[in-house]
């Protein structure tokens, strides 16, 4: 039987960093969400310390797509090997590895090499546009990569992890309802003055939520005031979880992701929600104005977005606790 033919492509780029740290963050894919612009969500499934599987969702083409990747981390080596499955296109599958180099002290060079089946045309963009398109999609993925990775030396003052937290007397089905219908939320929450919510598959949502962020101190970007910004959602309504990710946060944040999860006991739940953000020195002093340094800017986003959660919370609270309160409240006038 004749071979099945497959496409390839190999690609190598400089990067200002040293080996070790860009092997770094391609080995550490769980923080991938906050670094790399396309990947919202990347789910560790096991792990045995050379091997891995793990599910991933990137957003790209205004889609969400997910998939699955069983990886070997080679770190003596600084190389990556990979084999990529789209559950939505059985064979469909990426096989590559991405290998660092170093070239000096500070400099790395990068290769990524994929190769894949010849696809059918309908299959998903960087699939089925023939070498060119599978070139493209390398491509870019140094390109993100490349960018993350330089900016290495000031990560610490440019990551921000952080979370709020409340305790909740009430069921986690009324909470989680709550987080879950966010189309809702102008109706309920201070800080959202609009929403619009495209699902197109059950609990992977594409929302637009009006926060009114150009007037708090957020630049609301290429609109000019519009104040709009684009998240997306995926829910895990049995595991009481909601992974989020903004695609455009408003400067100055680069990046922005995080989850609400709730966390049953005895006699209630607590929900926390947990923010990671990454700062974008380029937009500090035109979102805060001049001589803005990272630190003035971890404290605002930090006092913002912890104020937005706290009130989403709060909201949260009471759509849960109210029912059990007038049902307790009916049990003791009936005994009176």
């Amino acid at each position: 039987m004749p071979s099945q033919p497959v496409r390839s492509v190999r690609r190598t780029v400089c990067v200002a960093a040293p080996a070790h740290v860009v092997y770094g963050m391609l080995a550490d894919a769980p923080r991938w969400p906050v670094l790399l612009p396309s990947y919202v969500h990347v789910e560790r499934m096991d792990f045995d310390g050379a091997r891995e599987t793990l599910l991933a969702w990137e957003f790209q083409d205004g889609r969400v797509r997910s998939s699955r990747l069983r990886r070997t981390l080679r770190p003596q080596a600084h190389r990556v090997d990979f084999e990529q499955d789209d559950p939505a296109w059985p064979g469909d599958t990426v096989a590559g590895s991405w290998s660092v180099e170093p070239d000096g002290a500070e400099r790395s060079l990068v290769t990524l090499w994929q190769q894949t089946p010849n696809a059918p045309a309908n299959a998903p963009a960087g699939r089925s546009a023939g070498p060119d398109g599978l070139d493209a999609d390398a491509a870019g993925r140094l390109a993100r990569l490349r960018e993350a990775a330089e900016r290495w030396d000031r990560l610490d003052e440019l990551l921000l992890a952080f979370e709020e937290r409340m305790r909740i007397e009430g069921p986690a089905e009324l909470v989680y309802d709550f987080l879950y219908r966010v189309e809702d939320w102008p109706e309920l929450l201070p800080h959202v003055d609009g929403s619009s919510v495209r699902e197109d598959r059950p609990g992977t949502q594409v929302v637009v939520l009006d926060t009114g962020a150009a007037g708090a101190g957020f630049t609301a970007g290429p609109d000019d005031g519009a104040a709009g910004f684009e998240t997306v959602r995926l829910c895990f309504p049995h595991a009481g979880r909601i992974v989020f990710k903004e695609t455009a946060p408003p400067a100055p944040l680069t990046a922005h992701s995080g989850e609400w999860s709730l966390v049953p006991d005895e006699s209630g739940l607590t929900v926390v929600c947990a923010h990671r953000v990454l700062l974008g020195e380029e937009s500090l002093e035109a979102a805060l104005g001049a001589g803005a340094l990272p630190v003035d800017a971890r404290r605002q986003v930090r006092e913002r977005l912890g104020r937005e959660s706290r009130q989403t919370l709060r909201l949260a609270k009471w759509h849960a606790e109210s029912p059990v309160r007038r049902l307790r409240q009916g049990r003791g006038g009936s005994r009176r």
